[in-house]
């Protein structure tokens, strides 16, 4: 396989709408899990695909099956579950910037958002709809969103989809589509038990994983600092005076989020705050603030950040370490996007902590160095 192929190579017989959005982007080849993944797709073929966080999975589903839409049918043909509302408005504003200059409609389905406003636009015939499990069955249930039609459904972050809390929930929403449909799960994780889970709800899927080693990934350098679990504030205080950064901060829980924002806004450290029990406008405002750089931290827990996707997040720090390599992936997948030049991931950890990560970085075969912070400046712990 050529791995520098455009767009247009792959599809040949590419729609205008595509092709001018192609020449808009910055894009000048497709990503490896895109290569993989188009003519599976194209055929019709069920796909289970994993791919690092920012590898470009988004894209590796939209293109093809946007290639494939007919906008003549004002019916609903392609329908994406998302784990998240951010993920959700994310996808969407993927779907509106590549079917621009298209006949293409597109509807978002959210939980905790105006469910009259919703069937409005359901009412508009849209031929995607993206939206959150509870909603979606919400509607599918009440005969508002018809499934009869869909040719595609779309599970992405499927590790955060097939789990016990949403798995009889996506699977009405699967019986809910006609037996010849397509699915396809994508996720930068897939365990073996929700990668059996999703077979269950396919027909003979392809099996694509997509390493690092792979795609042509921006440069993400991973670092360390060791310190006391009391000096690690100071640390991160030292570590925002002293470098440009708009960073993503990571906490076990919401506790240690309260505590951290409290103690960096009495140092004088503008920083925001994400955690699951925010509600939608509380998320929004302190997403948007963090984008327009009106604070330099975005203090995240696990659950809140999942389906984030600020492009421009120059670092990751981990305050807590994640409790599995797992989560590790996805904290650290937050920088050095597909389309930016680089990334860095930091670690403040105690002595006891250092060997969890020592650990970690051998499961991951991940090169991380130690660090030490010298007249303000990061170098090499001697």
């Amino acid at each position: 396989m050529n791995k520098t192929q455009s767009l247009s190579e792959v599809l040949p017989d590419l729609k205008p709408f595509l092709q001018t959005a192609w020449d808009k982007s910055s894009f000048e080849k497709l990503t490896a899990i895109q290569l993989h993944t188009v003519r599976f797709i194209i055929e019709g073929k069920d796909i289970i695909a994993e791919s690092p966080t920012g590898s470009g999975k988004t894209l590796a589903y939209l293109l093809p099956l946007l290639q494939q839409i007919d906008p003549t049918e004002k019916n609903t043909q392609i329908v994406i579950l998302a784990s998240s509302h951010e993920l959700v408005m994310q996808i969407h504003q993927e779907v509106q910037e590549w079917s621009r200059d298209s006949e293409i409609g597109s509807a978002t389905l959210i939980g905790g958002a105006n469910v009259k406003r919703q069937i409005e636009k359901l009412k508009k015939k849209p031929q995607i709809v993206i939206g959150t499990p509870g909603r979606m069955n919400e509607l599918i249930n009440q005969k508002k969103l018809k499934m009869h039609q869909v040719k595609t459904l779309v599970l992405d972050e499927a590790d955060q989809l097939l789990v016990p809390e949403h798995i009889s929930t996506i699977e009405k929403i699967v019986k809910s589509t006609l037996s010849e449909r397509q699915v396809l799960v994508f996720s930068a994780t897939l365990p073996e038990t929700v990668q059996s889970k999703a077979k269950e709800i396919m027909h003979s899927p392809e099996v694509i994983r997509v390493g690092n080693a792979e795609d042509d990934r921006p440069n993400v350098e991973y670092m360390y600092l060791v310190c006391e679990a009391r000096d690690k504030i100071e640390l991160l205080r030292k570590l925002v005076r002293n470098h440009e950064m708009k960073a993503l901060v990571f906490v076990k829980d919401i506790t240690t989020l309260s505590v951290l924002a409290e103690k960096l806004d009495y140092i004088g450290i503008n920083a925001r705050v994400l955690h699951g029990d925010s509600n939608k406008q509380e998320r929004a405002k302190a997403i948007n603030e963090f984008r327009e750089g009106k604070s330099d931290l975005l203090l995240a827990s696990d659950v809140a950040a999942r389906g984030l996707d600020i492009p421009d997040i120059t670092h990751v720090i981990h305050m807590d370490l994640p409790k599995d390599t797992t989560q590790f992936i996805h904290r650290s997948g937050r920088t050095g996007r597909l389309g930016s030049n680089s990334g860095t991931v930091i670690a403040i950890v105690t002595e006891s902590e250092d060997r969890q990560l020592q650990k970690f970085s051998r499961q991951l075969n991940l090169s991380v160095s130690k660090k030490t912070l010298f007249k303000g400046k990061l170098v090499d712990s001697k």
